[in-house]
């Protein structure tokens, strides 16, 4: 077994060729032995074309497995974290990469809602902490990413709230058209996603993949230095608290409601099952603005089409009410006079990290095209 393959290739571009020769058709090393080869490997970029097009390992391969990170159901059981609002925090921090808690964390984990500060303090922005330099290190561990400062720029606009290509471009100073290279290979490493509206096709949303670059970009980048020096990191801290909030826990709050959403939700939940689930942007040319909507449900029947099953909004530090209904019934009302299949029976979910008000309780329970999610319901198994 052959752990971090693509440092063996990179002093040795040859080493692929070579266990192509060495396992070809008929050699006994391929046809008599018992053994196996097993290369594993962190660079999603390199990893991924090994056995593609006319790479010298194409075909030779006996399994190709590619280890997702855990959701935030596995994350939390794996930190040890009972109550749901501390593991979503943490989790909007440190993912769902195993290896942080006990190589890279020390197995610190935060006890409750209380000490969630007092452990990002102590374990993500302490210089001696492996996690402090850990998101520098990842772009750093592509090969692919040769020039560094400008692929950190664009994390660094994407954490800062630009998930579009214009808005990407404008906070780089640079055309929209130069930024095709940048976002592919940020997208083939496996650190920026590429999701296209719900809405309008033509319209692509990019985030990036991984919490803890996300945090670096949004949180630690803006203040190095001072985290570098500093005697005080709580102060950092609570000054930066703000920013993680807006910019790292409510994006990524969203990104877990579509992941329950599309993977975890029940049929009955919305009437049939999920088959894709995305954010989007409906136009009001009545009002001459356009509303986002945080999660749209699409279905699939027997003729391929895609019926809209629900639209819904997520906030984390909101205690929802009557008045976001209200919102989301607008929203429908605009994509029923769009045509959109299924919109006007499609179901209305409320998404909260908060809880909802008594009206807006009373109102889900007296009609059954309202669902509320709140924290237990996301993080309830099965």
């Amino acid at each position: 077994m052959i752990d971090e393959f693509p440092y063996l290739v990179r002093a040795n571009a040859q080493i692929p060729s070579i266990i192509q020769n060495a396992l070809a058709p008929l050699r006994a090393e391929r046809d008599q032995s018992r053994s196996s080869i097993l290369l594993c490997g962190s660079a999603m970029s390199f990893m991924g074309r090994l056995l593609s097009g006319n790479a010298p390992l194409r075909g030779r391969a006996g399994l190709e497995l590619v280890v997702p990170t855990l959701d935030h159901q596995l994350a939390a059981q794996f930190w040890d974290i009972e109550d749901h609002s501390t593991a979503l925090m943490a989790n909007a921090i440190v993912g769902g990469t195993p290896a942080y808690r006990r190589e890279f964390a020390r197995n610190d984990t935060p006890s409750g809602p209380d000490d969630f500060d007092a452990w990002v303090v102590r374990t993500v922005l302490s210089p001696t902490s492996p996690l402090f330099r850990e998101a520098r290190y990842l772009l750093a561990d592509e090969p692919d990413l040769r020039e560094s400062g400008l692929y950190h720029s664009v994390l660094a606009a994407i954490a800062s709230g630009n998930a579009h290509r214009g808005g990407i471009a404008s906070y780089l100073g640079r055309k929209a058209g130069d930024l095709a290279h940048p976002l592919t290979v940020l997208e083939d490493c496996g650190l920026v996603t590429r999701e296209a509206d719900a809405f309008r096709e033509n319209r692509t949303t990019f985030r990036i993949a991984e919490p803890l670059v996300a945090f670096y970009h949004a949180v630690m980048r803006p203040i190095w230095s001072d985290l570098e020096h500093t005697r005080d990191t709580g102060r950092l801290w609570q000054r930066s608290r703000r920013r993680f909030v807006s910019n790292v826990l409510g994006p990524h709050f969203e990104q877990v409601c579509r992941y329950w959403t599309r993977h975890l939700a029940g049929p009955e939940v919305f009437g049939d099952y999920p088959n894709r689930v995305s954010s989007g942007t409906v136009n009001d040319p009545a009002n001459r603005t356009s509303h986002e909507v945080d999660v749209a449900v699409y279905g699939l029947d027997d003729d391929n089409r895609q019926p809209l099953l629900a639209i819904g909004e997520a906030k984390w530090g909101d205690i929802m009410g009557l008045g976001h209904i209200d919102r989301l019934r607008r929203i429908r009302s605009l994509l029923i006079a769009q045509g959109r299949p299924g919109a006007e029976s499609a179901r209305l979910a409320c998404f909260s990290g908060a809880g909802f008000t008594d009206e807006l309780r009373t109102a889900a329970t007296a009609d059954t095209g309202i669902v509320l999610i709140d924290l237990a319901t996301l993080y309830r198994a099965g």
